[in-house]
């Protein structure tokens, strides 16, 4: 099966390092990249087409930001998330995260709005049908969350809430990528739609109860697969 890596493109060599970290931080806010699944340096160069000194970099930061883990082999991995470590992270992102969503619906323009609105429609297209899409659900999950987040209008929470999505971004395909059942279920689309009614309504308290269930509801089918380690 093909990597994730695979699928980003080769990159032009501007600002290599800043271009290779964005893209490598993508993959794991979206959860493109599975727990435990290991990348070596030589590969990531090879698949953006870059030398490894831009690569090297880029691990680094994401290294010291605590979303990569250098085995005793040289290798990098992605860190496996403990059944305790997730409960601690859904704990902030429930604060965090639902406090975001309230100041989206107070602080919220039009421009904010037509981002959210397109990132909800886009999710529903890839939940719909007999098949869904879990890569394009990822993709837009991920946009629509933040494309709520921006709007809340504070840019040190923006940065604090991405950090949180690095750690526990790769634990989310086993929510949606590899959970066919749950995006049938329509749990995270209903609750999209709760969340953008209250935006659009500038419901704060609202907005907040619908994004601290979505991430409630996930985190709970998260560990109910008994994927996560004690």
């Amino acid at each position: 099966m093909a990597s994730a890596i695979d699928t980003i493109g080769r990159l032009e060599r501007v600002t290599l390092g800043d271009r290779v970290h964005r893209q490598l931080r993508e993959l794991l806010m979206a959860g493109k990249l599975m727990p435990g699944e290991k990348l070596s340096l030589r590969s990531v160069a090879a698949s953006l087409g870059v030398s490894m000194m831009p690569v090297r970099e880029a691990v680094a930061q994401l290294v010291a930001e605590d979303a990569l883990t250098v085995l005793p082999n040289r290798a990098i991995s992605v860190p496996v998330m403990t059944k305790r470590r997730f409960r601690e992270l859904r704990a902030i992102r429930v604060m965090l995260e639902g406090y975001a969503a309230e100041q989206a619906a107070q602080q919220r323009g039009e421009a904010d709005l037509a981002q959210i609105r397109e990132a909800d429609a886009q999710f529903r297209r890839a939940v719909s049908g007999a098949a869904p899409d879990p890569v394009s659900a990822l993709r837009w999950n991920m946009n629509l969350h933040f494309a709520v987040y921006r709007a809340a209008q504070s840019p040190s929470l923006l940065t604090i809430i991405e950090g949180l999505w690095l750690k526990v971004g790769p634990v989310i395909n086993l929510d949606l990528r590899a959970s066919a059942e749950r995006l049938s279920a329509g749990a995270s689309e209903r609750l999209h739609a709760r969340l953008l009614a209250a935006i659009e309504a500038g419901d704060g308290a609202g907005a907040r109860a619908a994004l601290v269930e979505d991430i409630n509801g996930s985190a709970a089918f998260i560990e109910a697969t008994g994927n996560l380690p004690d």
